[in-house]
């Protein structure tokens, strides 16, 4: 059971972060569903009615991420959990040698702003209002879990920069936990592996089951509740800090 918890969580409209939502709201808590102003959030909120509100936020925003948490305190009281799950990838070489191309420099440093630098920035805002709550017996005051992804480990050929940025993601996991510990705040990360979220689901049917194939087991695409599933274990268990935990079926990405 979530009850009182809040969870502020960003890409929080589709895929993992609505499924992490869905269950918070589900369990018991409330949720602050962070994205895009052009996504489906203000939709979503409304279906869990006065369970969950919309903040259109672009996480690169330091004062649209402070709006967020303002609307946060003043719905809801306080802030006990913050869900990192907004990202983006491209798939580009580092060269193309046929066309004599490098892969670009914005698009390399947009997923690392995005993904690296927007996944601080709601960090570092949210522990603010998180390190304001009353700690409980063990002196917890909230919970940060951030997503990664399997790439940072063995990403594939063209995911030179959404590597990169999911392994700052997980290299800055331990750092955190050690900087929020005397605040009591626990941070943890996800690296998830091939889930059924919308992106896979743009793909066609063959595409889709030959990447279940490519798990061990079980043989298919993750469903995003297994995700949440997971955010839940750690806001529940205490013990739960400055960990990777990579959610894959067993799988290993090859070239």
């Amino acid at each position: 059971m979530l009850k009182n918890i809040v969870g502020l969580v960003t890409g929080g409209a589709s895929g993992l972060g609505l499924a992490t939502v869905q269950r918070i709201v589900r369990e018991g808590g409330r949720a602050v569903i962070c994205d895009l102003p052009n996504s489906k959030g203000n939709d979503e909120a409304k279906k869990l009615g006065n369970q969950a509100v919309f903040v259109p936020v672009d996480v690169t925003s330091e004062d649209e991420v402070k709006t967020a948490l303002q609307v946060t305190k003043d719905t809801f009281g306080y802030l006990n959990v913050a869900v990192n799950c907004a990202g983006i990838g491209v798939a580009f070489k580092t060269y193309n040698f046929n066309k004599e191309l490098p892969h670009k420099l914005e698009d390399f440093s947009r997923v690392l702003m995005i993904n690296t630098v927007g996944t601080f920035n709601v960090t570092r805002l949210a522990v603010g209002l998180i390190g304001k709550n009353e700690p409980n017996k063990d002196g917890e005051r909230g919970v940060v879990v951030n997503t990664a992804s399997v790439a940072a480990f063995d990403g594939q050929m063209g995911q030179a920069a959404y590597a990169a940025s999911k392994g700052a993601i997980v290299s800055m996991t331990l750092p955190l936990a050690r900087d929020l510990a005397s605040q009591g705040i626990r941070v943890c990360t996800i690296a998830p592996g091939l889930f059924d979220t919308p992106l896979l689901q743009a793909l066609p049917d063959k595409v889709r089951s030959f990447l279940a194939r490519t798990i061990p087991f079980p043989p298919r695409l993750g469903d995003p509740d297994e995700y949440a599933l997971l955010v839940q274990s750690i806001i529940v268990n205490p013990l739960l800090n400055g960990e990777v935990i990579r959610l894959d079926g067993a799988l290993r990405m090859q070239a």
